[in-house]
C-alpha cells in the first residue's frame, strides 16, 4: 500500500492501519486512491509503495516508482570541424598573442609558433573558430563513430573492388595461358588412329553405364551418430562401399585365418596368402599401410620427428602439415642432388665403364697374345715384360719462366732452387749461366768487404772513452752547454705542469702547446722525473 512519509503513529493507529490493509487485500474495503485519483493495488509490498523520506510526499502515490527525472534534450549533431567565423584586420585585446584569434589563449594555440606573434606585427590575423557545445547522453559521449562521414567508406569499398577485379583479371590471364599451352601440345602431337578412337568411345560408354548403376543404387544411406561439440546429433552418412563387393571377413571363413576386428573394421593380415596376387583385390590393411601414399605419410612423420629431436626446426606435423611437407620435399631434393653429385665425382675420378664406347683390345677380347715373357724359378720377370714406372699425381717436367730444370733440382744452404740458374726463389725468371757468374762475383765482393771492415776495426782498437751522462742517465752530446737561468726557469715550468696534472680543475679550456723543446726543458723533465729504481723516490714529493 502506498503511504506517505508521515510522523509517529500510536499503537492504536498502527493496529487500525493494519486492519484496513487486510480488508483492502480481502476486497472488503475500497482501494486507496493516489493524488491523481487512480486506485493503488493493495497487494504492492510496503517497501515498494512507501515513498522515500527526502521526497516529502504528503499524499499516497506511486510517482517515486516511475521515471520522475526529466530527460534533457540530447542532441545527435557533432562539431563542424575547421569552421571559421569572423576574421579581424588587426590585433584585439585579449586575443591569442601568436595567431590573433579571440576564441583561445596563447597557451592553447595549435598554430605553428611564429617568430614574431600577431600581437606585435598586426599581420595575418587568424579567423575565430566556431565553438560549439553539445549536451550528449551517456552513449553519445562514448560513441567512437560520432561525427563519422559514411560517404568516406565508399573509397574503401572502391579500393577493395579494384583489387578483386585485378585478381580476377590475373587469374583469367593465367587460365588463358594454360589453355593455349594445351592447345599447342595437341597440335604438335600426331592424331591417333580411328581404331583407338573407337576403343576410347567404348570405354567411355562402359564408364557411363557404371555411373548410371551407381546412381540408381544411391550408395544406401546409413543412419549414424556423429559426434559434435554440442553433444552429438544423428545425421545421414553415405556408405561408399559397393554392395556387390564381398566383405573382407567373408573372404576366408577359416578360424585360424587373418583376424578381423569388428570394432575398428580392420583386418591387418592377408586373408588369402596363398591365392594368386593378380586375382585378389584385397591383401590386408598392412599392404595399404606400407605402400603408396600411406608410406609417404609415414616417412613424412618420421622426418618431422627427427627434425624436432635434432633441434634443427620445431616442426609439428599436426599443427603445420604444409610446413612439414615442404621441408620434407626440400630434404628429398637435397638428398637426390647430393647423391647425383657423389655419383658424378666418382665417375670423373674412375670413369664410367658402362658408358664408354672404346674398343676392347684383342688381347683381352680373346684372352691370348703373341708376346713372349720369360720368368725365373721364383716367378720374377726376366725378359719380355718391362715394369712400368708409376706416374705421380703431380705434373712432371713442366718448366716455367724460361727455366730448363724443375724446382727442387738444386740444393744449397738448406734451400731448394733451380739447377739451371741456381736461384732459390720459386717464381724467379731464369738468368742462366750469366746469373750464376753474377751471384758468385757479388759473394766475392761481400767477402772482401767483410774482411776489410774487420781489419779496420782492429786498427782502431784503443782506450774506450766513458760517455758523459746528464742527471738521469741519458746520452748527451759532447758540445751541449746548458744555460743556468734557462734551466731554473724550465724547472719552475715543470713544477707548474705537474700541479696542473694533479688538479685538472685548474686546466683551462683552450690549451696551447709548444712542440719545440729546448735542451734546458728536457734536462728539467729528466731531473723531475720519478725513477722506480730510486730508493728515495717516496721522499721527493
Amino acid at each position: 500500500m502506498a503511504t506517505a512519509s508521515v510522523g509517529f503513529k500510536s499503537r492504536e493507529e498502527h493496529r487500525k492501519q493494519q486492519e484496513l490493509e487486510e480488508a483492502r487485500k480481502a476486497g472488503l474495503a475500497p482501494a486507496e486512491m493516489d493524488e491523481d485519483g487512480k486506485e493503488i493495488n493493495p497487494h504492492i509490498p510496503q517497501y515498494m509503495s512507501s515513498a522515500p523520506w527526502y521526497l516529502n510526499a504528503d499524499k499516497p502515490s506511486l510517482k517515486h516508482q516511475r521515471k520522475w527525472k526529466v530527460d534533457p534534450n540530447y542532441t545527435k549533431s557533432w562539431y563542424d570541424r575547421g569552421a571559421k567565423t569572423f576574421q579581424a584586420d588587426k590585433y584585439r585585446k585579449g586575443a591569442c598573442e601568436n595567431c590573433g584569434a579571440m576564441t583561445h589563449k596563447t597557451k592553447l594555440c595549435t598554430e605553428r609558433p611564429r617568430k614574431i606573434g600577431a600581437k606585435w606585427t598586426n599581420k595575418n590575423i587568424a579567423p575565430d573558430e566556431n565553438i560549439e557545445t553539445f549536451d550528449l547522453d551517456y552513449d553519445g559521449k562514448r560513441d567512437r563513430w560520432n561525427g563519422y562521414d559514411t560517404a568516406k567508406y565508399a573509397e574503401v569499398i572502391k579500393r577493395y573492388e579494384a583489387r578483386d577485379e585485378a585478381r580476377r583479371n590475373f587469374l583469367k590471364e593465367q587460365q588463358l595461358k594454360k589453355l593455349e599451352k594445351k592447345r599447342n601440345k595437341k597440335v604438335d602431337e600426331e592424331e591417333s588412329s580411328d581404331a583407338d578412337e573407337e576403343e576410347e568411345e567404348d570405354a567411355l560408354k562402359h564408364d557411363e553405364a557404371k555411373a548410371d548403376e551407381s546412381k540408381q543404387m544411391d550408395f544406401s544411406k546409413v543412419e549414424k551418430r556423429v559426434r559434435t561439440t554440442g553433444g552429438g546429433s544423428t545425421g545421414t552418412v553415405r556408405n561408399l562401399r559397393i554392395r556387390e563387393d564381398t566383405a573382407k571377413y567373408l573372404l576366408n571363413l577359416d578360424v585360424n585365418s587373418a583376424c578381423y576386428d569388428p570394432k575398428t573394421r580392420s583386418m591387418r593380415e592377408d586373408p588369402l596368402p596363398n591365392a594368386d596376387p593378380n586375382e585378389k583385390f584385397y591383401a590386408g590393411d598392412n599392404q595399404y599401410r606400407m605402400s603408396r601414399e600411406a608410406l609417404e605419410f609415414k616417412n613424412l612423420n618420421i622426418h618431422a620427428l627427427q627434425l624436432s629431436e635434432k633441434g634443427q626446426e620445431e616442426v609439428i606435423m599436426q599443427a603445420a602439415p604444409s610446413q612439414a611437407e615442404l621441408l620434407f620435399k626440400k630434404y628429398k631434393e637435397a638428398k637426390e642432388k647430393l647423391k647425383k653429385q657423389i655419383q658424378e665425382t666418382i665417375m670423373e675420378k674412375y670413369g664410367n665403364a658402362a658408358a664408354s664406347v672404346e674398343e676392347i683390345p684383342k688381347e683381352l677380347l680373346f684372352g691370348q697374345s703373341e708376346r713372349e715373357v720369360e720368368y725365373d724359378r721364383c716367378g720374377r720377370v726376366i725378359k719380355g715384360m718391362e715394369l712400368s714406372v708409376p706416374k705421380s699425381k703431380y705434373e712432371e717436367d713442366v718448366y716455367i719462366n724460361n727455366h730448363t730444370s724443375v724446382w727442387g733440382s738444386w740444393w744449397k744452404d738448406q734451400q731448394w732452387g733451380y739447377k739451371c740458374c741456381q736461384q732459390t726463389i720459386k717464381n724467379s725468371y731464369c738468368t742462366g749461366v750469366a746469373g750464376i757468374e753474377a751471384a758468385e762475383e757479388a759473394a766475392d765482393l761481400m767477402r772482401t768487404n767483410i774482411e776489410r771492415h774487420a781489419a779496420a776495426s782492429n786498427d782502431r782498437s784503443g782506450p774506450v772513452e766513458e760517455k758523459r751522462f746528464v742527471t738521469w742517465g741519458s746520452d748527451t752530446p759532447e758540445d751541449l752547454v746548458l744555460d743556468r737561468e734557462k734551466l731554473a726557469e724550465a724547472l719552475k715550468k715543470e713544477d707548474e705542469r705537474k700541479k696542473e696534472e694533479k688538479d685538472e680543475r685548474k686546466r683551462k679550456y683552450n690549451v696551447q702547446w709548444n712542440d719545440q723543446i729546448t735542451p734546458e726543458e728536457m734536462e728539467a723533465y729528466r731531473m723531475k722525473r720519478i725513477h722506480e729504481d730510486d730508493p728515495m723516490k717516496n721522499l721527493l714529493h
